[in-house]
């Protein structure tokens, strides 16, 4: 079957500078954005999460921008389940689209695809949620270990939502969520050609000590103090929002808060530099590359 139009995938680590090489392609090409950024989908976040700005938008429109609430559930399904065909839609009118961002699973769903996994029942989830909060992971870690050995072996034994994520589906569907995972990259009606950023460490590290005083000058402390009587919810329990929290609430310093922030996003772009790697699919450009040097690689 012949592929209509070509998916172009541009990733990098938070403060690798994706955002105005994005729109200088974007231009170049006449080819909208869509963000793969699992936090920028919240409209109530525009500060903390980067978001394209409504000049930036006037640029280029952008989707999956501000299209969710913090109140919602959000899962990488849903956002399969919703860009596929908006990707299909615009290459009915553009030759390329363009999708932007850093947030691993959200690009994996695109680019390979999520497994079918079984709907959660919402009480199973906040059920395990709130025994999150009180009983602390180390009881679901040794539930899941019994539930589900062969996704607790692999499972970033850190990283509640996906520890929950597996006890939940198991709760809900009376099977292991390892047993869903086919591992199979789904085809898809397009081409897809994916690029990866990348910067010398300390110079990516240096962005971002940056960006995160300039995130604060442009309002983020006022968003924070907004959004601080809903910190308990799900969507909010991410880095930025929870060190501005912690002084918000007398916990620490403002400096400290700050530099908490930094040194957390630092140790979040390794993850990411990390994620990339175990890829063989991405093409290695460095992030001043200029979008006519990119356009070259494109058929």
């Amino acid at each position: 079957m012949a592929k209509k139009g070509t998916l172009l995938v541009l990733v990098g680590p938070t403060g690798i500078g994706k955002t105005e090489l994005s729109l200088s392609l974007a231009e170049l090409l006449d080819a909208p954005i869509i963000s793969a950024d699992s936090r920028q989908l919240y409209r109530e976040l525009p500060i903390g999460t980067a978001a394209p700005t409504e000049e930036e938008q006037k640029r280029v429109p952008h989707y999956m921008v501000g299209v969710a609430s913090i109140s919602e559930h959000y899962s990488a399904a849903r956002y399969e389940a919703e860009v596929i065909p908006l990707i299909e839609s615009l290459l009915e009118k553009h030759r390329y689209v363009l999708l932007v961002g850093g947030s691993m699973l959200y690009i994996d769903a695109i680019v390979k695809g999520i497994d079918n996994v079984p709907d959660v029942a919402e009480d199973v989830r906040q059920t395990l949620y709130q025994r999150w909060a009180d009983e602390g992971l180390e009881p679901l870690l040794e539930e899941l270990k019994v539930a589900d050995p062969d996704y607790y072996d692999r499972v970033d034994k850190k990283n509640y939502k996906r520890v929950i994520h597996g006890l939940e589906v198991f709760l809900s569907s009376g099977q292991p969520f390892s047993s869903f995972h086919t591992h199979q990259i789904k085809e898809r009606p397009f081409d897809i050609i994916c690029f990866e950023l990348t910067r010398p460490r300390e110079e990516l590290y240096e962005r971002i000590n940056r960006r995160v005083v300039q995130m604060l000058e442009a309002g983020w402390l006022a968003e924070a103090e907004a959004l601080y009587p809903y910190r308990h919810l799900n969507a909010l329990n991410t880095i930025g929002y929870k060190e501005l929290f912690n002084y918000i609430g007398g916990r620490c310093s403002l400096d400290e808060a700050i530099h908490q922030i930094a040194r957390n996003t630092r140790i979040y772009a390794r993850k990411q530099i990390t994620w990339f790697k175990k890829t063989d699919f991405y093409l290695q450009v460095p992030a001043s590359i200029t979008a006519d040097e990119l356009q070259a690689y494109l058929p």
